[in-house]
């Protein structure tokens, strides 16, 4: 991996004197830790301090309880993700996605299957009645608690990690970024509180498709477009959530084979390394359990029979069910042609830029718009969805540390750890939530500097104030009888109307960056 502060001496002395003849972009806490490099201290010290301290806080947060801990009958996802790994390591690969679909069927790509399989064989040799099949089921070993936990920390330091220093090392340079920035930028993508405490705290493996998919970004930016479109396939193949990104990520590779010229032969190589990657992956299943396992495979990927939403999120569909009732009214297959129809629409402003202005910058802008319109229109979301847009969004750090920049992005993450509140609180993740969400907000500086336009101001401030006052009533005036939902319906109403202001912000960065490159063309 290349080095992330410079590519060699000279040019780290270089962006020090940058630096230190520039103020900080935007004075925020994170960046006093930071004031060593600025006097030329060694960069190989900082950053292994921090990524000490990020893996301090992700461990500190799995020190709490996991989703379904101690709730029978069925547990939660800790549960699920222990018993994919015993799935896959006691039985033949022809019966992982037919085996007891009633207990925690395997609903993920084939990727997550090879994934759980070797986490399994790492844990079975550790403790075999970790992973034995039905005795172990709902499992509550402490031994076994720092295991999973420990899969999940190594496995983001093994992909997502390197994924992240690799953007912010390709995409500061390219912006222009001091070494002093870059470290800022890095921090403060480490420290994204919602990703840290759904798959630390809540259970899940969700960074290693980020870590794919950015790996992807990376290659893309760096002129590397057919392995970045292996790495995308693997990002979808883990989990099928990266679909969220696929239209803009193809719109992007499209408008490379098309503009300026169309070149036919880049083309037909991507088609190959995507359907040869599809087919690598694909192919043990084929092979140790025949043709049928892909249809079983792809039905339990794309549940469409769960409906249209889980739980209650903060979406177009579940927000505006309080004045329409869309089940109660409308079939599934009506409900789900207008989801399509409306997730069409929401993705097509994105990817025409994309396609017409398919530039390394925009990248992390297209990917948060294109998965903001499917988490706000799109068929069968769930809170953790929120995800897929906060990520990329979270990236522009690495780009511009710019006001404006810093406090959209923090407001969007603020905004997000509030929505999943609910989901955290069913899991017992109280203590973590708020001090995650305190110290991120502290750390970046949202109580200190607001966006310049006074519209913007007026959503932040508007947005935090609103966000103190249903957590107040929640806490002092409890459970109203007649309404039991009513400030989890507050809850999604708030994010709903601040992720469609977040969209729109979006589109509009996407828009005026592209508007911005053709003047600079020009």
């Amino acid at each position: 991996m290349p080095d992330l502060w410079s590519t060699d001496v000279q040019e780290f002395k270089t962006t020090t004197e940058s630096a230190l003849s520039r103020p900080v972009p935007v004075p925020f806490p994170l960046a006093s830790f930071f004031q060593p490099l600025r006097r030329g201290a060694s960069r190989y010290v900082v950053l292994s301090a921090l990524l000490m301290i990020a893996f301090l806080y992700r461990w500190a947060v799995g020190l709490g309880p996991y989703s379904g801990m101690a709730a029978p009958p069925m547990y939660g996802d800790f549960e699920a993700q222990r018993h994919w790994m015993e799935l896959t390591t006691q039985l033949p690969m022809k019966e992982w996605y037919w085996h007891d679909l009633e207990w925690w069927g395997l609903d993920y790509p084939p990727l997550t299957a090879y994934h759980s399989w070797l986490v399994g064989i790492i844990g079975t040799f550790i403790n075999p009645t970790w992973f034995k099949l039905y005795d172990s089921r709902g499992l509550d070993d402490e031994l076994l608690k720092v295991f999973m936990r420990a899969s999940v920390v190594i496995s983001e330091y093994l992909i997502y990690v390197p994924a992240v220093m690799l953007f912010v090392w390709a995409h500061g340079k390219q912006a222009g970024l001091s070494t002093y920035e870059k470290a800022i930028a890095l921090a403060a993508i480490l420290f994204q509180p919602s990703l840290m405490l759904i798959d630390h705290g809540h259970f899940q493996f969700n960074s290693v498709m980020f870590g794919f998919a950015f790996f992807a970004v990376d290659c893309f930016i760096t002129d590397h477009i057919l392995l970045g479109s292996l790495f995308f396939v693997l990002s979808i193949c883990f989990k099928q959530m990266a679909l969220y990104y696929a239209p803009a990520v193809f719109a992007y590779l499209l408008g490379l084979c098309i503009f300026p010229r169309v070149d036919i032969q880049r083309l037909f190589y991507l088609g190959l390394v995507v359907i040869g990657t599809l087919v690598l992956i694909f192919a043990p299943l084929i092979l140790f359990g025949g043709p049928e396992q892909i249809q079983q495979c792809l039905f339990r990927v794309f549940p469409f029979a769960r409906g249209l939403w889980e739980d209650k999120v903060a979406n177009f569909w579940c927000a505006t069910n309080v004045v329409l009732k869309f089940r109660e009214t409308f079939a599934p297959a009506t409900l789900q042609l207008a989801s399509l129809g409306a997730t069409l629409a929401g993705i097509l402003p994105p990817c025409v830029l994309l396609f017409l202005n398919p530039e390394k910058r925009l990248l992390p802008l297209g990917l948060s718009a294109c998965a903001w319109s499917f988490f706000l229109f799109s068929f069968q979301v769930h809170e953790k969805s929120v995800l897929l847009p906060l990520l990329p969004a979270t990236l522009l750090l690495g780009g511009s540390l710019s006001q404006d920049t810093v406090s959209w992005v923090v407001w969007m993450n603020n905004i997000g750890m509030f929505s999943l509140w609910p989901l955290l609180r069913r899991d017992g993740l109280v203590l973590q939530y708020i001090v995650m969400s305190v110290f991120y907000a502290w750390l970046l500086g949202t109580f200190h500097r607001l966006p310049e336009h006074w519209f913007a101001k007026l959503t932040h401030v508007g947005s935090y104030c609103a966000i103190l006052a249903i957590h107040a009533a929640e806490q002092y005036v409890g459970t109203v009888e007649r309404y039991p939902d009513l400030w989890v319906v507050g809850n999604v109403l708030l994010c709903f109307g601040s992720y469609v202001i977040a969209w729109a912000w979006t589109l509009r960065r996407l828009w005026m960056e592209t508007r911005g490159g053709k003047q600079k063309t020009e």
